[in-house]
Order: structure tokens, then sequence, then C-alpha cells
């Protein structure tokens, strides 16, 4: 349990460019034709693009929205060490938007000249946490860690927006990616566009090369940025926001994060 709770706490309260770890779901391809042809995930976080060799991803809120727009199961998960993993068949024509996502409170106040600290949700919150706590501070959190895949034709229905915390609508289609060729992605907050976020991307196998090379955008009034991949292979892309907008009246911050992994193909 205290491994969950910390690890909660890295991937949707600090902002993820305050922290050297990474976290990422790897898919071993994001483009796949056939009968029901079946994908293996890796999921961890991690100080190298992509290896293993921090924490695992928990995937207690592992969500995965299938061509149709219905919520379908993985199978063979499993968690060990450094990563958990687990498989997906693609029984469906289309793309599939495979993401956990972590929602919550967390609250540290003084109890008698201690310091106290409480991570949860809403409905635990009253319960767990002292009325009269002196010193309160609460924050609210959304982060998403996601990735997408696509059985033959791909499409959009699983790509539409939730309305909740940061996410991205691809322009390009996030599974027709192509090294020397540009991109062009949105990227919402509450299901509006966010204006003057940042963005970061990197390309992986870090371990490498001595320079991150990243690329740091920052979209426009409609939210919209264009990035230009160099070079093919895995890319991780996250950005981060915090505002005031929280639905729990003792929260008086909210941090948002977002985190995906895209496959950028040879021309």
């Amino acid at each position: 349990m205290r491994t969950r709770i910390a690890l909660f706490a890295a991937l949707s309260v600090l902002p993820f460019s305050a922290m050297a770890h990474k976290a990422w779901i790897l898919p071993s391809q994001t483009v796949v034709s056939g009968n029901a042809p079946t994908v293996t995930f890796d999921a961890a976080v991690s100080n190298d693009l992509f290896y293993f060799n921090h924490v695992p991803l928990k995937l207690d809120n592992l969500v995965i929205t299938a061509p149709d727009g219905s919520t379908v199961n993985a199978s063979n998960t499993a968690t060990g060490k450094y990563r958990s993993v687990f498989d997906l068949e693609l029984k469906q024509q289309g793309t599939y938007r495979i993401g956990v996502v972590n929602s919550g409170l967390s609250a540290s106040w003084d109890e008698n000249g201690t310091a106290k600290r409480w991570r949860g949700n809403a409905a635990t919150f009253a319960k767990e946490v002292p009325a009269n706590a002196k010193d309160l501070k609460v924050i609210q959190s959304v982060g998403r860690v996601e990735t997408f895949v696509t059985n033959g034709a791909p499409n959009t229905t699983a790509l539409k927006l939730q309305g909740e915390g940061i996410e991205l609508v691809p322009v390009t289609h996030p599974n027709d990616l192509v090294a020397g060729e540009e991109a062009k992605f949105k990227l919402f907050i509450d299901g509006k566009p966010a204006q003057g976020l940042e963005v970061e991307i990197i390309r992986g196998a870090t371990r490498y090369r001595n320079a991150q090379d990243e690329m740091k955008l920052k979209t426009d009034a409609n939210g919209e940025f264009t990035a230009r991949w160099n070079d093919a292979g895995m890319y991780w892309l996250e950005t981060t926001s915090q505002d005031k907008k929280t639905n729990v009246p003792q929260a008086k911050e909210r941090r948002l994060s977002y985190v995906a992994t895209f496959e950028v193909l040879p021309q």
C-alpha cells in the first residue's frame, strides 16, 4: 500500500518536469492487422526511456477504450519489481486508446506538533481527514499516462474528449506518424482548448546518448502544436499544468499532468 500511494503521489501530484523519473506505457507495436491480433504492453516509471530501472507503473486504474467507444479489459496482467505487463487482443478494427488515469486528493496538516499526510479520493476525504485539522492543505490532481494502437484502418471514436484534466486530441492520427514529416495535436483542459501549455517530447533510447535531444513546444490559442519527427522510433510526450479549479471545497489547488507514447515509423 505504501508503494502504491507513493507512486500515485509522484505521478499525479508532482509535475513530471520536476522529476527525474518518467512514467510510460509502451506497446510492442502500434499498427497491426489481422483477425484479433494481440499487442503486449510494458508499463513503468524509469530513469531512461524506455528501460525498466526504477518502479512499475501500477495498473489499478488502467482504462482501455475500443474503436467503437466501449471499454474492454486487458489480459495476462502482472506487476514485477520494475515493470507491469499486460496483453490486449484487438478484436475490433480501428484505434484503441490505452491509459492509466489517476484522480485524487492529497492533504497535509499539523496534529499536536506532528506533520500528518494523507492521500485518497473525495469519497474518503471526509472520513479520514479531521474536519478541524490545523494548517490543512489539500491538493487535487488528475494525471493521464496513455498510448494508442490500431488494428487495420484507423478511426477516432476512442479519441473523443472525456472532459476532465489534460487530454490530447490528435489532428494527425497518432498511429500515422512518419519520420521527416510534421504532426499536429491539440491539448484540452476540462474539454476546452488549452493555450500556452508547454510540451516536451523526447525520443526513446536515452540510455545510449548523452543529450536528451528534447523538443520543447507550446500550444497556441486553439490548444494546437506541431511536432516534426527527425528520426523513427518511440517517443515520449509530457505536459503539466495547475490551476484553482477544484471540485472539493477544501482543495485550493489542482495539479494536472499528461503523458503519451507514440511510435514514429520510417518513410
